[in-house]
């Protein structure tokens, strides 16, 4: 059996931290020691911290790698293999590729892109390009009139293991603060103050048209599929009651604190965008995710747009005035994230479980990640 002996390493498991020794045989860890190794072939990691492989739900990084520049379109296959790099040299062990279904923009790159970046994981997956394990996680925009269609072709799909529900429609959610709105998408598409104007009325007509309904055929699919669900950008009671109604295990982005709290209280993992707690606040003007924290109602770190955000912020987070300690905030991206996602075999450092492992070393409170081992090798 391939064996590997780390030592002299700040283990951080679930609830304590410790400097010891930690085993792995083929790939599982085989045993946890408070002890250091006198092994000769003992890997001494020098006092820095072994935590888990980070788990990512919410990403959109891919797209960035399909379209580096407005009206450019990259490689599929070179695409995610850069993206993959990417998320790696974060810490990241197993992500969700956020995939979105639907957009406000009828003519939307991701659209255009959506058949591509599935080919493109999964032909990178199975001829072992990728570093990290990737699963789908499907990002249903309920506005959009072909959402339902896209999605019933794609549920089947075995790598699908998460299912958001989305309406980014002006005025409500994400975008209560209408100036907020008016500025996000007109940078966003270019828009002069009179297609803005219709941008606007086509948006709510869509969502009066399509969410709700779109909103119970994707959820009861899912039920009745055993996929877990997220509810997305929830902002009042009315949300999280409908959330709950759903059996959603995931509140991702709870635009407010009543929203966040309330989630938390109903069992549902609240999720929050780690480069909202890095950045100090929310670039939407909603809740900032210290604020959640100092409630102790922040369960989930997502990196979201930006992958060296997740680990950042977890480190972050343990330095805060709240009751967060280094392995509590680093549940927050193994842990909780695994549990949410119903994958019962990775997220902690626990004999019996995989290898996924991050090497992490401080440097004036930043952790900058030296190596990254999924299930036993290095793969950074």
């Amino acid at each position: 059996m391939s064996e590997t002996i780390y030592t002299n390493a700040r283990v951080v498991l679930a609830d304590s931290t410790f400097n010891g020794t930690l085993v792995v045989k083929d790939g599982v860890i085989e045993e946890i020691a408070t002890t250091l190794s006198t092994s000769p072939k003992a890997i001494n990691l020098n006092d820095d911290y072994l935590i888990p492989g980070l788990i990512e739900l919410h990403t959109d990084n891919l797209e960035k790698h399909f379209t580096p520049r407005p009206k450019v379109t990259w490689p599929g296959q070179p695409a995610v293999v850069a993206h993959d790099a990417q998320l790696v040299a974060a810490g990241i062990t197993t992500v969700f590729d956020a995939v979105a279904l639907g957009d406000v923009d009828e003519n939307s790159q991701r659209l255009a892109n959506l058949q591509a970046m599935l080919n493109a994981i999964s032909a990178t997956q199975n001829k072992n390009l990728l570093r990290a394990e990737h699963f789908l996680h499907l990002r249903c925009e309920l506005c959009h009139k072909e959402v339902l269609n896209i999605f019933e072709g794609l549920v089947d799909d075995s790598a699908v293991h998460l299912v958001s529900v989305m309406d980014h429609s002006p005025g409500q959610r994400q975008f209560m603060d209408m100036d907020k709105y008016r500025v996000y998408y007109q940078g966003k598409y270019g828009l002069s103050d009179e297609e803005l104007e219709k941008f606007i009325v086509r948006q709510r007509a869509n969502s009066q048209q399509y969410s709700d309904t779109h909103r119970k055929s994707i959820v009861e699919m899912c039920q009745a599929r055993g996929i877990p669900l997220a509810s997305h950008d929830d902002a009042t009671y009315e949300h999280i009651e409908e959330s709950a109604s759903f059996g959603m295990t995931i509140a991702e982005f709870p635009t407010t604190k009543v929203a966040a709290m309330e989630s938390h209280k109903r069992g549902m993992n609240v999720l929050m965008g780690a480069p909202n707690l890095v950045r100090g606040g929310s670039h939407s003007g909603n809740i900032a995710a210290h604020e959640l924290a100092a409630e102790g109602v922040l369960d989930i770190l997502s990196s979201d747009y930006y992958p060296a955000s997740i680990l950042h912020a977890a480190f972050i987070l343990e330095g805060l005035d709240n009751d967060y300690d280094l392995p509590k905030a680093i549940r927050t991206v193994t842990k909780n994230p695994a549990n949410a996602a119903n994958l019962n075999d990775r997220g902690e450092l626990a004999v019996g479980l995989r290898a996924d492992l991050v090497r992490v070393n401080c440097v004036d409170e930043f952790p900058v990640v030296q190596q990254v081992w999924q299930q036993g090798t290095r793969v950074f």
